[in-house]
């Protein structure tokens, strides 16, 4: 059975990007361009892996995973931060929230990506980690 991931980046092009080298890679994509679409699309698909971006039209990222993990059928789905600010500049909300992975954009290639998320979705789901432990 093919793993779906949900996208949730406002920038069409990066987002057509990963979903271009995701689905070669055998995944399911399904892509939101604002916070509030990004939270429908994640209620309603249900997703194995969210990557979601910090910065988004209407609901920040952080604000998005805060109202996810507030649900149980939210708490199991793996969720990678996408952004291209360091964890310094995050959002300070995030060192509450549970997240499987933190990456800078800028600093990883779509290939590099679609390795870390296979690598995310073959570990079991009890592996969420705070801001501070990754």
């Amino acid at each position: 059975m093919r793993k779906k991931i949900t996208i949730i980046e406002d920038d069409k092009s990066i987002a057509k990007m990963y979903q271009f080298k995701l689905e070669n890679e055998g995944f399911d994509i399904e892509v939101a361009h604002s916070g509030p679409a990004g939270l429908h699309l994640v209620r309603n698909t249900r997703p194995n892996l969210i990557l979601l971006d910090l910065r988004l039209p209407h609901m920040n990222g952080d604000e998005v995973l805060h109202h996810i993990r507030q649900h149980e059928w939210g708490k199991a789905i793996k969720v990678m931060i996408m952004a291209n600010v360091s964890r310094v500049h995050a959002p300070k909300r995030l060192e509450t929230l549970e997240f499987d992975k933190y990456l800078i954009k800028a600093h990883h290639t779509p290939g590099q990506v679609a390795e870390i998320i296979n690598d995310l979705l073959s570990q079991p789901s009890a592996s969420h980690s705070s801001y501070y432990s990754k």
